[in-house]
């Protein structure tokens, strides 16, 4: 399942910065007006790229319940949410630092496994649990710190709703 999670990633890399249409979508990210004006359709663009997001977080749910935890479970994410959101700001937009950033977290969380693997004392295992959520906690402060890189990176046109004018 790795190697198909690493061409997709390597896939949609290569889709964004060396085609057209990733041209087109992340113009449409950045200032959805101009590219309204010549003439591309901004709705549908950015429909496709919410579908494209939606099918990449159902290939990582079905990944959860099918691969890492194979039944269904309450609670089975167990945060893992808010990690990817916090690798997203770490990330910075920029798709080398997501893949290294989620090689980071996936170490910590081996790290962890592994620890409680040598028997350390049941109060350690509470502790060593939470590592993935410190660490998390962790670059989010440092990240916070040089807000103009967050924002630097980040599509100008996020969170703004497009009105065309006919």
């Amino acid at each position: 399942m790795v190697p198909v999670l690493m061409r997709l990633c390597g896939g949609t890399w290569y889709f964004l910065n060396r085609t057209r249409a990733g041209l087109v979508l992340r113009a449409v990210g950045e200032d959805h007006d101009a590219a309204h004006a010549l003439g591309y359709p901004v709705v549908a663009i950015r429909y496709a790229a919410i579908l494209f997001g939606g099918a990449m977080a159902g290939l990582g749910g079905a990944y959860m319940s099918l691969v890492k935890t194979p039944q269904w479970a309450e609670g089975m994410t167990a945060g893992w949410g808010w990690i990817a959101l916090a690798l997203i700001v770490f990330a910075t937009w920029r798709p080398t630092r997501l893949w290294l950033g989620a090689y980071l977290f996936g170490a910590i969380l081996v790290l962890q496994l592994r620890i409680q693997g040598t028997g350390v004392p049941v109060s350690a295992s509470y502790f060593l649990t939470m590592t993935p959520y410190l660490a998390t906690i962790v670059v989010l402060v440092v990240i916070s710190w040089d807000r103009v890189a967050v924002r630097r990176n980040a599509p100008a046109s996020i969170g703004k709703v497009f009105k065309p004018s006919m």
